[in-house]
């Protein structure tokens, strides 16, 4: 995927996750769906997530061959790193999110402004992708938790596969709810 075809997509999916956010109501976005997170606490963890690399795109090139070091092989496709993640989520199970990354509770009343942030954050980062070359996003790496290793480009691909994969927690957990409430309410 070109750079402009992420830029793109970063944009379109994470507004579509905001688009979700904002399409709850307040007893929705509040609602504990069990053992799951609330929506506002994927809507942390999105923000959580998104900082970091737009903070890494804001840095010189030199700071991050520095800091990260330059790949040592080519970036795979958006599919093959999104089925390498899918099998690592499955593989570990017991893994422990860094409490860097863990949501936070963010009230009904701090929803717009985390909403804006996210928003803030998306623009900042593809005007910082603007920037980059093809041959740049290919040749420097960032840190993942749990993928290791990430050509900046790889990168920019989980940040889209990663926001699709909360908002779809989302609806999933919506849906479970209110299946199981109608399967509560009496027949006709």
């Amino acid at each position: 995927m070109e750079k402009v075809h992420i830029i793109q997509e970063l944009v379109k999916h994470h507004q579509h996750f905001i688009h979700t956010l904002q399409s709850l109501s307040d007893t929705d976005f509040q609602r504990k769906p069990g053992e799951k997170w609330r929506a506002g606490q994927q809507l942390g963890h999105i923000i959580k997530s998104v900082k970091p690399v737009n903070m890494a795109f804001g840095l010189p090139m030199f700071v991050l061959k520095m800091k990260f070091g330059t790949a040592n092989r080519p970036s795979t496709s958006y599919e093959a790193l999104v089925k390498k993640y899918l099998k690592v989520l499955e593989e570990k199970q017991d893994y422990v999110l860094p409490d860097r990354f863990a949501p936070e509770e963010i009230p009904l009343k701090r929803k717009g402004q985390k909403l804006k942030e996210l928003k803030g954050l998306v623009q900042k980062l593809t005007s910082r992708l603007a920037r980059f070359s093809e041959e740049g996003l290919d040749s420097h790496i960032l840190p993942h938790p749990v993928l290791g290793k990430l050509t900046l480009r790889e990168m920019l691909y989980f940040t889209i596969y990663h926001v699709q994969h909360h908002d779809k927690q989302i609806l999933e957990n919506l849906n479970t709810h209110k299946n199981a409430e109608k399967s509560r309410s009496p027949k006709s």
